[in-house]
């Protein structure tokens, strides 16, 4: 990791094939270059020229810039000084990625349609992946953000799972035990599908749609009910932590509050 007053680059801990750049308040210019990686954006304040294949893009904040890898490109500041953060990503990955969800082999991969796009909803979900590939310690999470946040930059929530990997419900009952046979372990999502018999995406997708949450929310949400009765029987905060798998003490308590709006020392002292 290196930082100085106006950029930040590390990489993610839970996904090491990932990237992590941001730029504060900067008029940093950039000479016309490439990346072998996958990598895209968002622009936090300020405004810039962007060129991309020699065209040329005025965008601004809320904007979302997506960069194939070799695209030569540059991205400077209109006048005085702008903020954005980016992530790249291995280009390997994203086209296995592409290849379970087309259901075809090869090394080849999609490239993204646009130069850059101006939705709210991709800047807002860009916003929520960012905070998690930085924060989050469990990798399930972490990469179940990324697939669905690149589906939608790919346009891939159009495409069906291929009627060979369609399994009855059971399958996915399995994998929901799974899930919560084992709340202390972060069951990686390759294992989950595998499991399922289904690609990563459309695993997400269908365990969405038939218990209302994702695999790691519906198996968060399950450690947190746990961790009320192990907190209600007296067991301390580091016990209940490392019990049920969370990372550390902060990961715990920041996911209790988030659903019950209370810390779980606060939980404890009501019933203890």
């Amino acid at each position: 990791m290196k930082q100085d007053d106006t950029v930040f680059l590390t990489q993610c801990k839970t996904l090491p094939w990932i990237e992590i750049r941001q730029a504060s308040q900067t008029s940093a210019c950039y000479h016309s270059h490439s990346h072998d990686e996958f990598s895209f954006g968002v622009i936090d304040s300020g405004s810039a020229q962007y060129i991309n294949q020699k065209v040329n893009n005025r965008i601004g904040v809320t904007n979302t810039v997506t960069i194939n890898p070799g695209d030569i490109h540059s991205c400077n500041p209109d006048i005085g000084e702008w903020s954005y953060r980016m992530l790249f990503v291995d280009t390997s990955w994203i086209g296995q990625l592409q290849s379970e969800l087309l259901n075809r082999d090869g090394a080849d991969y999609h490239p993204f349609l646009n130069h850059y796009e101006t939705a709210p909803d991709l800047f807002q979900h860009f916003d929520s992946l960012y905070q998690s590939l930085l924060n989050e310690p469990n990798p399930l999470t972490a990469e179940s953000e990324l697939i669905l946040y690149l589906a939608r930059c790919f346009n891939l929530h159009s495409i069906k799972a291929p009627k060979r990997e369609q399994h009855p419900l059971p399958h996915l009952t399995r994998v929901k035990e799974m899930l919560l046979d084992q709340l202390d372990s972060n069951l990686p999502l390759e294992e989950l599908a595998t499991e399922a018999g289904l690609s990563r995406y459309h695993l997400i997708r269908k365990f969405n749609q038939v218990y209302g949450l994702s695999p790691h929310a519906l198996q968060l949400d399950a450690r947190v009910k746990k961790a009320k009765a192990l907190l209600k029987a007296g067991n301390s905060l580091a016990e209940t932590s490392a019990q049920l798998g969370f990372a550390d003490q902060a990961h715990f308590q920041r996911h209790f509050k988030k659903r019950l709006a209370v810390t779980p020392k606060q939980y404890q002292s009501f019933f203890v």
